[in-house]
């Protein structure tokens, strides 16, 4: 049995949506433990896990906005990684905070800015062990734009959307008016022993529970502990 642990919840991504989100792989055998207040966690936790699901910024919770991110927590990420530990970095995960540089670059990517909720279709790019047996799926989401960070880091598969509001306001308006854009997803790279897989899509339940989405998820578990 495979030990999981997901650490989710902060201001604006509620935990409840990862936890049913990660049900279905419960119903498979996985054995899966959440924390959703982030002063509930230790960095020594992390040596009861083969995969950590990190869906949470930097927020202890939902309603209490301050950093559980510090220092010695973002090391320990880096070490549970270098040393073997598999890590897949999910939607709010990939916000930085105002003091998570080391955590970002283990990302190797950081968030940018996400118009207006919309239609997003997401495609696989390249064979890969992650994409296995995932088709393209269209679901109701926010599309992340995103900064890379790390030039090792893999793209797996990438996410399109319509227009939305007059373009000329893009420069001045991004939250809510956009160009059509093609923005990459899903990224691998490894570091140390450890793999990390990141994917963007999420925000919503139905994301989550998309079909496709479940075997992106599962396959990105099993590529993070394979060597």
């Amino acid at each position: 049995m495979m030990n999981i642990l997901l650490l989710c919840d902060d201001e604006y991504h509620p935990g409840q949506v990862p936890i049913d989100g990660v049900k279905p792989l419960a119903d498979k055998g996985y054995k899966i433990d959440i924390i959703s207040n982030g002063n509930d966690f230790s960095p020594k936790i992390l040596q009861n896990y083969q995969v950590v699901i990190l869906s949470k910024a930097d927020h202890v919770t939902q309603a209490n906005l301050t950093s559980w991110k510090s220092p010695a927590v973002q090391q320990a990420f880096v070490d549970y990684v270098e040393n073997g530990g598999g890590l897949i970095i999910s939607h709010s995960a990939i916000v930085a905070g105002k003091n998570t540089a080391v955590l970002d670059r283990l990302a190797g990517c950081t968030f940018k800015y996400h118009p207006a909720q919309t239609p997003v279709y997401a495609e696989p790019l390249k064979p890969h062990p992650i994409m296995e047996g995932v088709e393209a799926f269209t679901e109701t989401d926010e599309h992340y734009q995103v900064n890379i960070l790390a030039n090792d880091i893999d793209i797996l598969m990438a996410a399109h959307a319509p227009a939305q509001g007059a373009t000329e306001k893009y420069d001045t308006e991004p939250y809510t008016n956009a160009p059509q854009k093609i923005a990459p997803c899903v990224f691998a790279r490894a570091q140390g022993n450890g793999r990390v897989c990141v994917i963007t899509p999420g925000h919503n339940l139905n994301v989550w529970l998309n079909p496709n989405f479940q075997r992106l998820l599962e396959n990105a578990i099993q590529w993070c502990v394979t060597t």
